[in-house]
Order: structure tokens, then sequence, then C-alpha cells
């Protein structure tokens, strides 16, 4: 198999499987109790979260562990918009969001609300003048992903959070994507809350964090006990808080090798693609992308229909976001950066690890070569654009 699917998901570590065994068992204490092996659990969860908070320029005191980053956008902004609605009750976001912002925002709607969605240029970037000119008196919130999750584009976070800061406007950023693979300090960049998961940094599924800037009157989303300083009920997911911390650790330290060694494959298969495959255009920003990902959209064909013939090759990848598969719509970001229905249906996105390699790329060509032509010779609009006189490619 070759897995090209991490921007869904990633394979948890070793080490980060062998850092969480003893807490399935001799280490299995509630971190409420207040008997030894509670204590025990409980300085655990006191150790990742200053490991955790090392890793992004915060304090400890400001991390707070979710069941991942859709609980944690969820939680900001439905509370910071609870907590500062007497100030005004207006958000902007963009409309490349992943769902669980864009979702949370039309609730928010629902309960009065407004929210401006900003548009983004070709290659996913959103425009800071824009940006400023949607700012209002009673504007409260500024929700911008640090790198989308399907081209890519790593947006101009550090300016954002600028901007936010001097209108005194709380700036929370999804960095589901980014924590992990990019440097991330949320002083220099002036982030209020930031929104982070475990299982795409090779941790496992189901825990997450949320960082909350000390000072802000956010309230419980969770309500139930008195865990994370009341603010947010629940036994802690101690295995899962033990596996966060040994793989943000791991991200941390292998950051920069492995920044060097993917965006190296990213950038060959991009040339390969465009060297060897006809009618096909680059997703996202060129240069300012994730380490590891490739988003093309090829036309004449269906992403699913291209999908499901890599997979019989034993080749896994995805056309969009993993929380929507399936889903017959096409992608919201693609349209957002003004591609045709056609050319958002027939996106492929594939997302790559430290473990692939060339000769694997190499075989995804190949691949994509033989089954685009084969989809292509049974496709209607491509049998119509050779009627209006474009060119055959075998």
């Amino acid at each position: 198999m070759i897995y090209l699917d991490n921007a869904a998901t990633t394979k948890t570590a070793p080490e980060v499987i062998e850092a969480m065994l003893p807490y399935f068992g001799e280490q299995y204490g509630n971190p409420s109790a207040i008997y030894s092996l509670g204590s025990a659990a409980k300085k655990a969860v006191n150790q990742a979260k200053r490991a955790i908070a090392a890793a992004i320029g915060a304090k400890q005191e400001e991390i707070y562990f979710t069941s991942g980053g859709t609980e944690a956008d969820n939680w900001a902004l439905k509370c910071a918009a609870e907590a500062y609605q007497e100030k005004g009750k207006h958000l902007i976001t963009t409309r490349i969001e992943h769902h669980a912002v864009l979702h949370t925002c039309a609730w928010l709607e629902k309960k009065g609300f407004e929210v401006t969605y900003l548009p983004v240029n070709e290659e996913g970037l959103v425009d800071l003048e824009e940006l400023k000119a949607a700012i209002r008196p009673d504007t409260i919130l500024i929700s911008v992903m640090f790198a989308n999750n399907e081209i890519g584009t790593i947006e101009p976070v550090a300016e954002i959070g600028a901007v936010a800061r001097e209108h005194g406007i709380l700036f929370h950023t999804d960095a589901v994507q980014a924590f992990g693979q990019l440097p991330l300090d949320v002083e220099e960049l002036r982030i209020d809350l930031l929104s982070a998961s475990g299982h795409k940094v090779n941790g496992p599924k189901g825990i997450g964090f949320l960082y909350v800037r000390s000072g802000l009157k956010l309230g419980s989303f969770f309500h139930g006990g008195a865990q994370e300083r009341n603010r947010r009920a629940g036994t802690e997911n101690v295995p899962g808080i033990v596996g966060l911390e040994a793989a943000a650790e791991r991200a941390m330290r292998l950051m920069e090798e492995k920044t060097k060694k993917v965006s190296g494959l990213r950038d060959y298969l991009i040339r390969k693609i465009e060297a060897e495959i006809p009618y096909c255009r680059l997703n996202g920003h060129r240069t300012k992308r994730l380490p590891g990902n490739v988003n093309f959209s090829f036309s004449f064909v269906e992403g699913e229909s291209v999908l499901i013939m890599l997979d019989m090759k034993g080749i896994c990848a995805s056309s969009g976001s993993a929380c929507t598969s399936g889903a017959l719509d096409p992608s919201h970001v693609l349209l957002a950066l003004g591609r045709s229905h056609e050319e958002a249906h027939g996106s492929l996105r594939m997302t790559l690890s430290e473990e692939n390699t060339r000769e694997e790329l190499d075989y995804v060509v190949e691949s994509l070569v033989e089954i685009l032509r084969k989809l292509r010779e049974m496709s209607p609009l491509y049998e119509d654009f050779l009627k209006r006189g474009g060119a055959y490619v075998q």
C-alpha cells in the first residue's frame, strides 16, 4: 500500500503507542482522584500540558485538552461569541475554512450573530486589505485557518494577528494542519485562540487541544465536573493526552528534517505530474503551502472515479477533506478559488509523509497516467472537447 492521505490522518508513531500503553494498564487512575494512582495520572496530564505549551510558545495554564480539532473549533467560536456579545455580534472568517468552523458560524448566525465570509484569491490567500475593510465596530472575533486542509495554502497568520490585535479583536486560528508541521509561536503571531489535533501529527485519534490566551473570559463548552479548571467537564483521556504529548515532542524534534524531505517529495511529485499529465491544474499556492500537500484538478474526469481506480492499485489518496468524504457536492474550497464545478469534481489531494519515496511517487504518476487515459476515453466531456478542436493526448 502507498499511503498518500496524511492530511486525513497519520499513522500513530511507535514511540507514541509505547508512551500511551502504561495508562491503559498499571497507571489507569482518574486524574481527579486524590490517592496516589490518581495523582500519577494528574502528573502525566500536567506534564503533557507543559510540553504542548512549550511547542507553541504558550503557558501551561493556557492549554485545554479536547476530543480533537472539531471540538476545539466549536468551543472557541461558540463560547467566544457568547462571552463577548455585549461588545458586538459580528464575526469574520473565510470561505475556505474547515466545516468545523463554517458550520459553527452558520449555527451562530441562527442565534443572531452576523458573519462575514472573506473571499480568497485563486491561490487561496486572504487579502489583508479586504480583511481590514470587513472590520466593524461590533466585530468581536476573526477566525482564519493557519493552513488549508485541502489545498495546503498557508495564510498570512502573523499579519492577520497584528490586524486583530490593533483593533482589539480576538483572533482564532484552526491550526489542525499546521501544528507539528510548521513553526508556531502564539505570542509572536498574536493568536488568542488556537485549535489543534493529535492524529494529524502521528498521535492518537480522539485527542486535541485548545489554546486560550490568559485573561480571555471564555466559558465552558461541556458542563458537568470541574475538570480542566472548570472549563471542560469530563474525565480526562489520559492515554490520549500522553500520546499527544509524545507526538508533539516527536514532531518538534523532527520538524526541520521532515520538512526538508517531505517538501522535496512534494515538489518532485508536482513537477512530475505537470510534465507527464496533460490538462491538469495545481490547486493552492505553489510555494506558500504545507510541506506534504499536492492537490490537482484533472479535466474531463471525476475525482471519485480516480480514487477508486487508485485504490485498486494500492494507492490511498482523497478528493478533498476527509470530513466530507462521500459528499456529492464539489469542494467549497476549490469553488472559492474560482474553480468551475467540473474542475472541483476532478480534484485529487495527495498528502505525503517522510515514509514515502520517489519510487512510490513514480508508480503513482505512472498509475495516474493510465487511469486518466482510460477515464478520459470514456468521458463525454473529453469527447466534446476534442470535437471543439482540442488536442487529443495519448
